[in-house]
């Protein structure tokens, strides 16, 4: 199993992951003293957790590949075993080149040195001279744009800090391999811009990057390939898109209509009790495709008059990111007034959102907007699957838009 065949085909391995198993203990009790195993008579009781097994896979020089799964599916453990942070009970991994690894925000770091210290402290782990330090140190203080804070002690560095200055000291070591634990995530929009950005230029310049996220846009935005790792074995491999794509399309069964258990609140006069997603038959679902029609249903409760209500809608990203966020108000649609049950529609003739999940929250407000009766927030989550437009570069939305070419004539 190679991934990376379809990239550049012939490119040698440069990580080869053979046949690796790693359990953990996991302890329902530990005897802290020599007294306390005695008086037991007896060792700790724990459980083993096998979080890789028999792995096998290889990644090619110059390819890009997303490690995607369930949370405890053994993503992180089998990228610290590459980093050879934690060693194999069975099987071996073989790495042909420098490593740079970043797993965790700050990892390395000490408390009590200055940023400029842990720098260096940072750089020499990774392999780096001090005569070399010097050369970079600029250039990893600028990426970071820590300047003012560079001989402030970590300690009180906030997380965004400690992690810029992690992935920039990281990047800066001119590694052949990058491993990445979901630290692109991590950071303000500018800094997750300049780290794009950097990442665009490391694929370019032919460096291996395996990279963990449960973001799956930013996988199908950022890798060739995919591994899809299920209960510590590999599931599925290939194009990152296509592997996206099936793990989307599992996660989704059995989850029809499942609610996101997101904040609430409003007065609670008229309240809104269900929303469903309608698909293009006119039935509750979880799953539609880009392109598709779709409906949003919101059933309310009027407990007494409500004049002039506005109904509202957010759809929102897992990440965050604000899609859009439509009214009733705005889209001129006047309602006279709710007076006990009904329900509202926002009827949507095609679907341009791209392959990803979403969360829908949803509101009842009067005319002005000022006195909310209902707020809920990410009341119902769905998934998009590819459709029509199939675009799937990252980003979250289509414009809909066809490509002509017409070349100039003699």
């Amino acid at each position: 199993m190679t991934i990376g065949e379809q990239v550049g085909g012939t490119g040698r391995a440069v990580i080869e992951v053979d046949s690796v198993t790693k359990r953990f203990r996991l302890y329902n009790e530990r005897n802290q003293t020599l007294k306390a195993a005695i008086m037991r008579g007896r060792r700790a009781r724990y459980e083993d957790l096998l979080a890789l097994d028999d792995v096998s896979l290889s990644v090619a020089e110059g390819t890009t590949v997303g490690l995607i799964g369930e949370n405890g599916s053994g993503k992180s453990t089998l990228l610290k075993c590459m980093a050879r942070i934690l060693r194999p009970d069975k099987g071996a991994i073989t790495v042909d080149g420098k490593i740079s690894a970043l797993l965790e925000l700050g990892a390395g770091f000490h408390p009590e040195l200055s940023g400029r210290e842990n720098v260096y402290l940072n750089g020499s782990i990774l392999g780096l001279p001090t005569k070399e330090i010097d050369r970079r140190f600029d250039d990893i203080v600028e990426f970071a744009g820590l300047a003012r804070f560079i001989d402030s002690p970590v300690k009180n560095y906030s997380s965004g800090m400690y992690v810029r200055l992690g992935f920039s000291v990281a990047i800066n070591v001119s590694p052949d391999i990058l491993l990445i634990d979901e630290v692109l995530a991590v950071g303000d929009e500018q800094f997750q811009t300049k780290c794009a950005e950097k990442f665009a230029e490391l694929r370019a310049n032919g460096k291996t990057i395996v990279l963990v996220s449960h973001a799956l846009g930013s996988v199908r935005a950022m890798c060739e390939q995919a591994v899809w790792l299920h209960n510590g074995k590999v599931r599925a491999t290939g194009p990152a898109g296509d592997i996206a794509d099936e793990y989307v399309s599992e996660m989704h069964q059995g989850r029809e209509g499942e609610e996101s258990h997101g904040g609430r609140w409003g007065s609670g006069e008229a309240q809104i009790d269900r929303v469903e997603v309608l698909g293009p038959n006119g039935q509750p679902t979880a799953h539609v495709r880009t392109g598709d029609p779709l409906t949003i249903r919101l059933h309310y409760r009027a407990d007494e008059s409500i004049p002039r209500p506005v109904f509202g809608v957010g759809i929102h990203t897992l990440g965050g990111v604000h899609v859009t966020g439509p009214n009733t108000r705005e889209a001129a649609v006047s309602i006279e007034k709710i007076d006990g049950r009904g329900y509202v529609d926002l009827q949507v003739p095609r679907l341009l959102l791209l392959p990803g999940t979403y969360d829908i929250s949803v509101s009842l407000a009067d005319h002005e907007i000022l006195h909310v009766f209902d707020f809920r927030q990410r009341a119902v989550r769905f998934d998009v699957g590819p459709g029509d437009p199939q675009e799937s570069f990252g980003g979250v939305t289509s414009l809909g838009g066809t490509w002509c070419w017409q070349p100039d004539g003699d």
